[in-house]
């Protein structure tokens, strides 16, 4: 028995992905995200309650979460920097900006700070070649990154104001 649950809210939003999508397989992308929106990473827990809700085998869903690089399958920061590594970024400064982070955060790419703060991951191209360097901080673009913007983005998800 899975000891993961929707929270109320998310359990009202998965209804609604049963009444919209035809089948229970079109519905498994929009009920992993909804975990990982939930609990920042997709337990195997929350793959087998996904599998009891939707009618299929835990390794139904494992396939699934496990082909899409966008789930976490371990629990990650609170934060999530997703760093682009593609050409544009990278003639634009993004290993500047990647040794800045490391050198701040003190973590590697793939790694989770101490604290659990900061997830640092590095992932191909984001689709904002023309805002190079970027990366996305929880989802949201930030764009012709300096070190500057850099430790502003950091500081504010740290609570620190300058």
């Amino acid at each position: 028995m899975s000891t993961f649950t929707f929270n109320p809210e998310n359990e009202t939003k998965f209804q609604k992905y049963l009444t919209r999508y035809p089948n229970s397989d079109s519905c498994m992308l929009p009920a992993l995200w909804l975990v990982q929106e939930q609990e920042n990473w997709v337990s195997p827990e929350a793959m087998e309650y996904i599998a009891q809700r939707l009618n299929k085998s835990p390794m139904q869903v494992y396939e699934v979460a496990t082909f899409y690089t966008m789930f976490n399958l371990k629990p990650i920061g609170k934060h999530h920097i997703e760093l682009c590594k593609t050409l544009s970024c990278m003639l634009c400064g993004s290993k500047e900006i990647k040794e800045h982070i490391k050198k701040t955060i003190g973590i590697e790419p793939g790694q989770t700070s101490e604290d659990g703060l900061f997830h640092l991951s590095e992932v191909e191209c984001l689709g904002a070649c023309g805002g190079a360097p970027m990366f996305a901080l929880d989802g949201d673009y930030h764009e012709k990154l300096t070190i500057d913007k850099v430790d502003e983005l950091i500081n504010k998800c740290k609570g620190v104001e300058k």
